[in-house]
């Protein structure tokens, strides 16, 4: 995970993740979190800040065994209120600590961490735009071009900011096929444009992608699945 690790070294300490719902958000962040505590020194703290979505959220899992190294951040919810998490700004101004914050997909998650990033040194932020091409949305490239926009007017960030990161996958039943050809047909639309940094692909895949992917690959465990799926595969 060179792109990880260059960042590291470059003094990133807050990764923050955007994108619309359903692209794979939470799971790249569990898996960052997990990689960032087990390669540096510092302490990593996850701040989930999906407000409203019931499914699939980093905090759904903040009882692993395998991620107990991790702090979790998140509000608890009552019916569909928005919520927002606290601390955020002491944490991101924190160089001896490591925040990986969790977006929620769409501009109203986006504007809950606005007023944090005023303050942010940019210089230690790490934002990541995760797309998906096996997700409808990510398959117009105009579509792709205004969320984008949206999000950048409402966080305070800027495209300079942003590092686009591939995420061709559907869950656990995701072939080593459909990863490269997820990862190809999303390059086609958006390589003209801006450079896509990383891949991810499931941990089981990495070795059959290898090579045929030509960008930084991320390998993923899938913490968040529907718990049948879990207990049988």
């Amino acid at each position: 995970m060179k792109f990880i690790d260059n960042a590291i070294k470059a003094g990133k300490t807050n990764f923050i993740l955007i994108g619309e719902a359903g692209c794979g958000k939470s799971e790249i962040a569990l898996n960052l979190a997990k990689y960032l505590s087990e390669n540096c020194d510092k302490k990593v703290h996850l701040f989930d800040m999906d407000m409203t979505k019931p499914l699939f959220r980093s905090r759904d899992v903040l009882k692993e065994e395998a991620l107990s190294d991790i702090t979790f951040h998140y509000e608890e919810q009552f019916y569909d209120a928005p919520t927002v998490v606290g601390g955020v700004r002491e944490y991101l101004a924190n160089d001896e600590e490591i925040v990986v914050m969790d977006v929620g997909g769409d501009d109203i998650g986006a504007r809950s961490i606005g007023g944090f990033m005023m303050g942010a040194d940019k210089e230690k932020l790490c934002v990541m735009y995760v797309l998906n091409y096996y997700r409808p949305f990510c398959q117009d490239l105009n579509h792709i071009d205004r969320f984008l926009s949206e999000i950048l007017a409402v966080s305070r960030l800027s495209l300079k900011n942003v590092h686009f990161i591939d995420n061709p996958n559907i869950g656990i039943s995701t072939s080593a096929m459909e990863t490269v050809d997820g990862s190809a047909m999303m390059k086609s639309l958006v390589g003209e444009y801006k450079e896509i940094e990383m891949t991810c692909a499931g941990e089981d895949l990495i070795n059959e992608v290898q090579g045929k992917i030509d960008t930084d690959l991320m390998p993923l465990h899938f913490y968040l699945t529907y718990e049948w799926l879990r207990e049988c595969c």
